[in-house]
């Protein structure tokens, strides 16, 4: 192999690295972008849009294929948890979403589960993994809702909490941290 090959080679290793380091920093510590003050809402117009769309998405089935409409959860405050089969980090926090359903809804709160995945993967996830709240199956048009919402890395888990009047109260690019989503609903 000539120079300028093993120089080519090397600027594509240390791309590679960086990329790695980059990835495995924000997948131990998440979105890195300030976290808006518990309760206040982060309104405008992209946000009015993401929450119509969200919630008049005729994409959304469960996992058996059944056609669902997320209309009914208008004017009620709802947890949106975006998330995959294959994501380590969206497993990871399934029973603590599970746990916070639990103690929420009593209060009247809802959590989704939007799956960005194949009905196929989410169903084998949900009968080793049940859940108490409903889970939807988005397939990769999940990821656009989300962007919607800010994502634009369309990464996963992405967790959003909507109030009552459909304005959007918190988003986290990451693993939820217990503590931030129940000061959050608290608030509402």
């Amino acid at each position: 192999m000539n120079t300028k090959g093993i120089l080519a080679v090397a600027a594509v290793a240390i791309v590679a690295v960086a990329g790695g380091i980059g990835a495995g920093h924000w997948l131990r510590h998440g979105d890195t972008t300030p976290a808006t003050a518990a309760g206040a809402p982060q309104t405008g117009p992209a946000q009015a849009n993401a929450v119509e769309a969200l919630l008049d998405s005729t994409m959304m089935h469960d996992a058996d294929g059944k056609p669902k409409s997320l209309a009914a959860f208008k004017g009620q405050t709802v947890v949106v948890n975006f998330w995959a089969s294959w994501c380590g980090p969206c497993v990871e926090e399934m029973p603590t979403l599970a746990q916070l359903n639990d103690e929420y809804s009593k209060k009247g709160v809802k959590f989704i589960g939007i799956g960005v995945d194949s009905e196929k993967n989410v169903k084998a996830f949900l009968q080793k993994v049940p859940v108490d709240y409903p889970v939807y199956v988005s397939g990769f048009g999940g990821a656009d809702l989300a962007r919607n919402f800010g994502n634009t890395a369309g990464a996963l888990p992405f967790t959003v909490v909507i109030d009552a009047n459909g304005a959007v109260r918190s988003t986290k690019l990451g693993q939820i941290q217990p503590a931030e989503l129940k000061k959050t609903l608290d608030s509402l």
